[in-house]
């Protein structure tokens, strides 16, 4: 039976290899590979608890290889703008707003960013106009020197998501695509305000 502990030595071989992996996915493809000759010859060898062992843990490995797969392909689809921010709606309260409040002046303190379900927002400084669906707020939620950019208005009666640092980590950690499409955002608009209305972002406070 020497084709069978051939067999056993690959499925440790992949073992082995799995664990020398220092990142996920070729580690979830190597334990999918040791899953599957273990599984052949523990059953050909009638080792049943490692038949057992490895039968569980062959579905196991490859849903965490989907997770993986999945979650890249949200990471590129970010990277490309086209990553979708719907969710956070579900995730997070929305709260109603008059026409006309104003969320924020440029020189205030930056306790949060914000998510727009439903209205319009208007940046008074460079005149753009935040449309539902849209994350606005961001660019001084994450800068050094902690103050507002810009003045934001409510242009009609709006739904916002109020996302302060504590929701924003959770948000992170449960989509990590979420903060590369943040990454990405704050690098456009803030070469975008830069490039036509660079005087907007004249902190108020100077050094």
């Amino acid at each position: 039976m020497i084709w069978i502990d051939a067999l056993g030595w690959i499925a440790a071989s992949f073992t082995l290899a799995a664990y020398s992996m220092r990142t996920m996915l070729p580690l979830r493809t190597v334990a999918i590979g040791a899953n599957v000759f273990f599984i052949a010859y523990s059953s050909l060898a009638h080792i049943y608890p490692t038949l057992v062992l490895h039968t569980l843990l062959l579905p196991f490995n490859i849903y965490r290889l989907m997770e993986i797969l999945n979650m890249s392909n949200r990471v590129r689809d970010a990277r490309s703008g086209k990553f979708e921010v719907t969710w956070i709606s579900q995730l997070l309260p929305a709260k109603p707003y008059n026409d006309g409040t104003t969320l924020f002046s440029k020189g205030d303190a930056p306790d949060n960013l914000y998510y727009l379900v439903a209205g319009q927002v208007r940046l008074v400084e460079t005149d753009i106009t935040i449309e539902a669906g849209d994350i606005f707020g961001e660019i001084a939620f994450f800068s050094d020197s902690k103050e507002r950019t810009l003045t934001a208005i409510c242009e009609g009666p709006c739904s916002i998501v109020a996302i302060d640092e504590r929701s924003f980590m959770q948000l992170y950690y449960q989509n990590p695509a979420f903060g590369m499409f943040i990454v990405r955002l704050i690098s456009r608009r803030l070469l975008d305000g830069m490039a036509q209305r660079p005087d907007a972002y004249i902190p108020l406070k100077q050094p």
